[in-house]
């Protein structure tokens, strides 16, 4: 493609986001960037610093730190992907724990912290050619987007998927505890003040509640070639 693309997907956790946007920014060669892993990362610094109480966030302690956290992407040529560095570390596995999972939502909410990676993200973007996932993407921080995607899938398929991902990595976890998280996770970003989660009046849905990751790109690629006269090869 000579017209480089911003494409913006966002959704429900757990849909499956990440891989379809991996999937679309290796195909297009582009660079992908997980708005997601953006905010987990904040979280896992909040938790280590111990910020994050069982009813209260330390608010000072997480403003007054804001500015020394320092989150990029880099490309791992093993795995063929880009993985999140907090601060030059590797934190890509850690940002995946429940832990995080069950703080993300808070954390999220601040309007500093989606300032400052509003901020970040939209930097990354200058140059288009990316595909970012999140869950303001297409309305908040690329309202201007090219093409814009928005993925649901029932409850119960989302938190099996999930299941299956902490289990393949070892994680000992509770099927209800993680439906019982995405749904606590659901009501909350459908209902926070700042940016919340709803579909861009021109995004396109896409339900892949019983689609494979093959399926989705064959639908993407359709979109694409129909959208921007793109012809394959």
């Amino acid at each position: 493609m000579d017209k480089k693309l911003i494409i913006a997907i966002d959704g429900y956790s757990s849909c499956g986001k990440s891989t379809f946007a991996k999937a679309i920014a290796k195909e297009l060669n582009y660079i992908y960037i997980d708005s997601g892993a953006m905010y987990r990362a904040v979280t896992l610094y909040c938790l280590r610093r111990g910020f994050i109480g069982d009813k209260e966030l330390n608010m000072p302690g997480i403003l007054g730190e804001l500015k020394d956290i320092h989150i990029e992407f880099v490309y791992n040529p093993d795995i063929s992907e880009y993985e999140t560095f907090l601060n030059s570390e590797n934190v890509e596995e850690q940002i995946r724990g429940m832990n995080v999972s069950s703080h993300v939502s808070r954390i999220s909410q601040i309007h500093q912290v989606r300032s400052r990676m509003v901020e970040l993200q939209r930097q990354i973007g200058v140059l288009k050619g990316i595909v970012m996932d999140g869950r303001d993407i297409g309305t908040v921080v690329f309202p201007d987007a090219d093409l814009k995607i928005f993925m649901t899938a029932s409850v119960d398929i989302r938190a099996k998927r999930r299941y299956d991902e902490l289990r393949g990595k070892g994680i000992d976890i509770n099927f209800e505890e993680i439906r019982n998280n995405i749904i606590a996770r659901d009501i909350t970003d459908e209902n926070r003040d700042i940016s919340p989660l709803r579909r861009a009046d021109d995004a396109l849905v896409l339900d892949n509640s019983r689609m494979t990751v093959e399926d989705q790109m064959e639908w993407v690629r359709k979109i694409i070639e129909e959208k921007f006269d793109v012809s394959r090869n």
